[in-house]
C-alpha cells in the first residue's frame, strides 16, 4: 500500500508538472485560458466522482468500500496513459530541440492540416525567432540563471499556487465531512453533503471557460479572493455562534466558498506560471511552482486537523486573511496576460530592453526562414525602444519597489489589455529575404552591417549616434533597391 501511494504520487508530481505546460504551449493566445480552465474542469469532475464514489461505497460493509475506490482509479490511469500514446508532442518543444520539420508540421495540424497556412507560418516564425535569440545570448538554462534573470516571474508563479492552498481550499476539500460534522451534520450525511459541495464545486468551474479570456486572469483572481474571504469568515462566524441554524448557514458558506474557488484560485495558478515563463526554462520554472503547490498542500493537510482542535473557529479567520493578502499580492504585483503570445511575454514584463544585442549569422538567419514563405505575416513584433522601457519598468528601481509604486498611469497600464507589437508592412516582405550580420560597437555608438554578395558587389554601411537609447538598423535590401531604417 505504501509503495503503491510513492508510485502514485510520483505519477501525481509529473502530470501536475507536465500538464500545464503541455496545454499552454499547444493554445491559441485568445483561447490558451479558457482550454486551461476546461483541463481544470475534469480535474473537478475526478474530484466530484471519487467523493461520491467514496459516499456510494460507504454502504459496501466490506474491505471492497476502500478497493473499489482504488480499482477505479487504476482504470482511469491506464486509459491516461494509453491517450498519451496519441498525443503530439508539443511544437516549441520540437523547434527548441531542433525539430523544426516536425514542429512547422504539428503547428498546422493545430491549425487545420494546412502546411502553408500564413498562420501556422507565422507562429513557427516567432518561436524560432524566440529560440535563436536565446540561444545566440549565450545564457545557461540552470535553475541559477533563471533565478538571477526570471526572479519575478518565479516568484509570482510560486506566490500563485502558494496562495491556491493558503486560501484554505483544502480544509474545505480534505477534511469537508468533519466541517460539517463540527456544523451539526453527523455521519454518512457529513459526507452527502461533501459531495452536494463537490457538484457545485464542478459547476463554478464552467464560467472561467467563457470569462478568463474576456475579463482577464487578475479580475477572476481579484474578486474570487474577496468571495473567498468573506464565506470562510461567516463559516468560522457561525461555527463560533452555534445555533440551531448553523448546519444549514454552514453549508451556503462553504458551497459559497468553493464556487468562488473553483472559478478563480481553482485554475488560473495552474494557468499562470506556464504563461509567464520563458521556453527556455518553463518547465523549471513550472515545476518549482508546482512544488510549492505540493509543499503547501502538505502543509496545511498536516495542520489542520491539529488547527481544528485548538484554534477551531478561528481557523477559517484565518484562511480569510490570506485570501485577503492574496488580493492585495495580485492587485499590485500580478500582469495581465490576457491574449498575450507566450513569446512576447517579456513586453509584458518589461524586459525586452534587457536582451542582449545579438549579431546573427547567415546560418542563423536561414535557419529561422527555411520554412517560411517571403511574405504574409506580421512578425516579427518592433521592440520597444528604451526609453519607453524605462518608463514602464522604473530604471533605478527594484522590481518590488517599482510595482508598489502606484499612481493614475501605471495602474492604468496594468488593467488594459495588451496590444500585439506591430511592425511596418511595407517592409516586412523584404525583412525576412536578407541575410543581415549586425555588430555591436564601442560604449554610446552602434555600427549595423549588412553585407550581401551579389553581382555589382555593392556592399553599403550606415553608422548613427545611439542618441539617448535609440539605436537605428541600416539594412541593405537584396534587391539593390536601397536602404530603410527600422
Amino acid at each position: 500500500m505504501v509503495l503503491g501511494r510513492v508510485i502514485s504520487g510520483c505519477g501525481v508530481g509529473l502530470l501536475s508538472t507536465i500538464v500545464p505546460i503541455y496545454q499552454s504551449e499547444i493554445s491559441p493566445p485568445n483561447h490558451r485560458g479558457a482550454l486551461a480552465c476546461a483541463e481544470f474542469t475534469g480535474n473537478i469532475f475526478g474530484y466530484a466522482f471519487s467523493v461520491w464514489t467514496d459516499y456510494f461505497c460507504s454502504f459496501i460493509d466490506s474491505d471492497l468500500a476502500w478497493r473499489i475506490p482504488l480499482f477505479i482509479q487504476c482504470v482511469i490511469g491506464a486509459f491516461l496513459a494509453a491517450g498519451t500514446l496519441i498525443m503530439p508532442e508539443s511544437p516549441r518543444w520540437l523547434i527548441d530541440t531542433d525539430k523544426d520539420d516536425e514542429g512547422l508540421r504539428i503547428l498546422a495540424d493545430l491549425h487545420g492540416g494546412d502546411l502553408d497556412d500564413p498562420i501556422a507560418k507565422a507562429e513557427y516564425r516567432e518561436i524560432k525567432d524566440k529560440v535563436i535569440m536565446e540561444r545566440e545570448s549565450g545564457e545557461g538554462r540552470s535553475y541559477a540563471m533563471m533565478w538571477q534573470r526570471y526572479k519575478q516571474r518565479v516568484l509570482l508563479a510560486m506566490s500563485s499556487q502558494a496562495f491556491a492552498q493558503l486560501n484554505g481550499i483544502n480544509v474545505i476539500s480534505y477534511y469537508a465531512p468533519k466541517v460539517f460534522e463540527e456544523a451539526g451534520w453527523l455521519g454518512r450525511q457529513a459526507i452527502l453533503m461533501t459531495g452536494i459541495n463537490a457538484i457545485i464545486y464542478l459547476l463554478s468551474t464552467l464560467p472561467p471557460w467563457y470569462l478568463v479570456d474576456r475579463w482577464g486572469r487578475r479580475p477572476i483572481l481579484l474578486s474570487g479572493a474577496i468571495v473567498m474571504a468573506v464565506a470562510l469568515c461567516f463559516t468560522g462566524y457561525f461555527i463560533y455562534l452555534d445555533r440551531p441554524y448553523t448546519p444549514n448557514a454552514v453549508v451556503v458558506c462553504v458551497i459559497v466558498f468553493n464556487a468562488a474557488f473553483g472559478y478563480s484560485w481553482g485554475p488560473i495558478p495552474w494557468l499562470y506560471p506556464p504563461e509567464i515563463m520563458p521556453l527556455s526554462v518553463r518547465a523549471k520554472g513550472v515545476s518549482i511552482s508546482t512544488a510549492t503547490n505540493w509543499a503547501f498542500n502538505t502543509l496545511v493537510g498536516e495542520i489542520t486537523p491539529y488547527l481544528q482542535e485548538v484554534i477551531q473557529w478561528r481557523l477559517y479567520f484565518m484562511h480569510g486573511f490570506f485570501c485577503l493578502c492574496s488580493f492585495i499580492l495580485v492587485y499590485f504585483l500580478y500582469p495581465e496576460t490576457k491574449g498575450v503570445p507566450l513569446e512576447e511575454m517579456d513586453a509584458v514584463f518589461g524586459e525586452t530592453d534587457k536582451l542582449p544585442s545579438i549579431a546573427l549569422s547567415s546560418a542563423a538567419a536561414n535557419e529561422r526562414t527555411s520554412f517560411l514563405p517571403e511574405s504574409g505575416s506580421a512578425y516579427p513584433p518592433k521592440p520597444h525602444s528604451r526609453a519607453s522601457s524605462r518608463n514602464n519598468s522604473g530604471s533605478g528601481q527594484g522590481w518590488l519597489s517599482r510595482l508598489f509604486r502606484r499612481n493614475d498611469e501605471s495602474r492604468k497600464d496594468v488593467g488594459s489589455e495588451y496590444e500585439p507589437l506591430h511592425v511596418d508592412e511595407e517592409h516586412e516582405e523584404d525583412a525576412y529575404a536578407d541575410d543581415m550580420s549586425l555588430r555591436r560597437m564601442d560604449e554610446g555608438r552602434t555600427r549595423f552591417k549588412v553585407a550581401e554578395d551579389d553581382d555589382d558587389n555593392d556592399d553599403r554601411e550606415e553608422d548613427e549616434d545611439d542618441v539617448g537609447g535609440l539605436r537605428w538598423l541600416a539594412v541593405r535590401i537584396s534587391d539593390g533597391a536601397g536602404i530603410w531604417d527600422w
